[in-house]
């Protein structure tokens, strides 16, 4: 299935959709590890004034995996914490709740990035169980045609993970392994999750000023010979 992203009359088309150019993004964050990961993809998404609304859902498992790797205990708060500061381009949503807005196709949405994505939540969705707000999510993705970016974290794997991977991908997922790279000399953990995130953005059409390029050093000085 071929996706496309292109700009034209001020509308964003993805996938086969068309949406408002100001159409939300949806952030899912599950219970694998990598929070630090899902803390940069939220940051980045709230300092991008191309994105008007980010409608975040976070599970049960992954409050879990916050307070065991960041310190964060419970909802009480929790973007203002992940964030920072208060934001008014979020809005936390209830892993429970399937009757959010989000759980329609008629509600517009960008694209949607689970990150982390736990190997439960990748059964789900490639069965289209759509039992909880993030599989339902997921599930109007797919059936919409819309970008929806599973950032899946396990190893090793084993066949059932490979065998749901390949079944979200001929539904229309992508799946974007958290695979950290190095060509770009990272000095700190923060370097390497913020690449991966820049990564990330740049596949759902919100490429990040100062992203790192491959060979763009190259071209600079080949320009100025």
């Amino acid at each position: 299935m071929a996706f496309a992203t292109s700009m034209q009359s001020g509308s964003q088309f993805v996938g086969d959709s068309v949406h408002p150019a100001g159409a939300g993004v949806v952030l899912a964050v599950t219970g694998a590890s990598g929070s630090i990961f899902a803390i940069e993809m939220l940051r980045t998404l709230d300092n991008d004034a191309r994105v008007e609304r980010i409608h975040l859902v976070v599970s049960p498992n992954a409050l879990r995996v916050l307070a065991e790797e960041r310190g964060f205990g419970g909802k009480s708060s929790l973007v203002e914490r992940l964030l920072g500061g208060p934001s008014k381009k979020v809005t936390l949503l209830a892993h429970e709740d399937i009757g959010a807005p989000i759980a329609s196709g008629s509600y517009p949405v960008r694209a949607m990035v689970v990150l982390p994505c736990s190997m439960a939540t990748l059964s789900g969705i490639a069965h289209g169980s759509a039992s909880n707000l993030i599989e339902r999510a997921a599930d109007v993705c797919l059936k919409e045609r819309r970008r929806l970016v599973l950032c899946v974290r396990e190893t090793p794997l084993n066949l059932i993970h490979i065998r749901n991977m390949a079944a979200a991908t001929e539904a229309g997922a992508t799946i974007f392994p958290i695979i950290p790279s190095f060509y770009n000399h990272p000095q700190t953990t923060d370097q390497i999750a913020k690449n991966y995130v820049h990564r990330v953005l740049q596949h759902i059409g919100l490429p990040q000023p100062g992203a790192y390029t491959w060979g763009a050093d190259r071209q600079a000085d080949s320009s100025e010979q």
